[in-house]
């Protein structure tokens, strides 16, 4: 039996076939003119105009980043729904990770959520998050509030596997530091204490260590300072290290490990070691089973089909991770090549302005829109994916 909010779904799916064209261009615009994090000014400006054309009310600049937005339309402050737009592209690379898509998508669904609602039934918000690629955009906007009052975050990832949900590890950069001694290394060798000697075996120690970590969890660094001249013994060598864990309490497990291991070879070495964290820390993804099971039957409607992820097999970490921890959150992966291929390619770059692309797009649009109407609308979603996020899913 069809009930109004199925009724106003079939209007979301109309409206999103109205913006088609648009939301393509967007995407192609996007995606011509790529941007890196936190310099993202062009694609914020675009996003915004478009959606204060359709009487959204946009604050730019918000928690503090030029080049963040939050866009809202909606009488009622509660219940809200928040469409996540990423738009920040790879040096060298331009979309290759597909963010055009996801900007394009997230505006097309806050619009087309919008025009079927008559403003008293809660506020669809449209969120400009920069930096996704390295930065850490919406872990500023996590800790300046943004998400304070939302009853979930939306978003979709395009990539090579169609997965209802993602598999995302938490991550963070660390910078290890040792201060040694400099001499020459045959005028007065046992005068100098070798800093890149501590740096090398510190690599050593966590190939090591690496082999009794658990699943998910591995290091990988690279030299950064490794001296300045060969007749010369390094004072000082750096390096820096990105940890990856499949839960964030892994994550911190694994950071101490690093300290351990760093403090260990710099008294064994007779140097001294200085570890800090180098940039933001993703948490790991926490699915809302329950949304993103809405999001799975809206683009079967749509013509495409997500399934459960593979297991054991992690697809990196996102700053959505973040915002997962805080309110039910989706992030399924929608495939725009074939499993064989990459992201992070140039290949995959092309995917984002194919016909493939633009079919993902649209069929995205129509089911995180469909997701956000549900959301706003039934009740019993809602309470379901706040139960959900309060006992600890995912």
């Amino acid at each position: 039996m069809t009930d109004a909010v199925d009724e106003l779904l079939e209007q979301v799916r109309e409206e999103v076939a109205v913006r088609a064209e648009r939301l393509w261009e967007v995407a192609r615009t996007l995606h011509a003119d790529p941007e890196y994090a936190f310099d993202e000014h062009r694609a914020a400006a675009l996003l915004g105009a478009e959606l204060e054309r359709e009487g959204f009310a946009v604050e730019r600049g918000v928690a503090g980043l030029p080049t963040a937005f939050a866009a809202r339309a909606g009488a009622r402050s509660r219940p809200a729904v928040a469409l996540l737009l990423e738009y920040d592209a790879l040096p060298g690379l331009g979309h290759a990770c597909g963010h055009n898509l996801i900007a394009a998508a997230g505006l097309g669904a806050a619009l087309a959520a919008r025009a079927v609602l008559d403003g008293d039934e809660g506020t669809v918000w449209a969120v400009g998050t920069p930096a996704e690629e390295g930065g850490g955009g919406k872990v500023t906007e996590v800790e300046a509030g943004l998400f304070d009052g939302i009853d979930a975050a939306l978003m979709f990832h395009p990539g090579v596997h169609s997965w209802q949900w993602a598999p995302l590890t938490a991550q963070a950069q660390y910078r290890v530091g040792f201060h040694g001694r400099a001499a020459h290394p045959t005028g007065n060798p046992t005068e100098g204490i070798d800093a890149l000697a501590a740096l090398i075996q510190l690599f050593n120690t966590l190939a090591v260590v690496g082999r009794r970590l658990p699943e998910g969890s591995h290091v990988q660094g690279i030299i950064t300072d490794g001296g300045r001249a060969t007749n010369i013994v390094p004072e000082y060598a750096e390096g820096l290290f990105g940890l990856r864990a499949a839960t964030t309490e892994a994550l911190e497990d694994l950071a101490g490990e690093l300290l351990t291991c760093a403090y260990g070879v710099a008294r064994a070495m007779g140097t001294t070691a200085a570890v800090e964290r180098a940039t933001p820390r993703y948490e790991h993804f926490r699915d809302s089973a329950v949304l993103s099971g809405r999001f799975a039957r809206h683009l079967e409607r749509a013509g495409l089909t997500v399934t459960p992820p593979t297991p054991g097999v992690y697809l990196g970490s996102s700053d959505i991770g973040n915002v997962s921890g805080r309110v039910p959150a989706i992030h399924p992966f929608v495939a725009i090549m074939d499993p064989d291929g990459s992201d992070h390619t140039p290949e995959f770059a092309a995917a984002a302005v194919s016909a493939r692309g633009r079919e993902v797009l649209l069929a995205a649009t129509e089911a995180l829109a469909c997701t956000a109407v549900e959301v706003l609308l039934r009740g019993d979603v809602r309470r379901k994916a706040w139960d959900d996020h309060a006992a600890g899913a995912g």
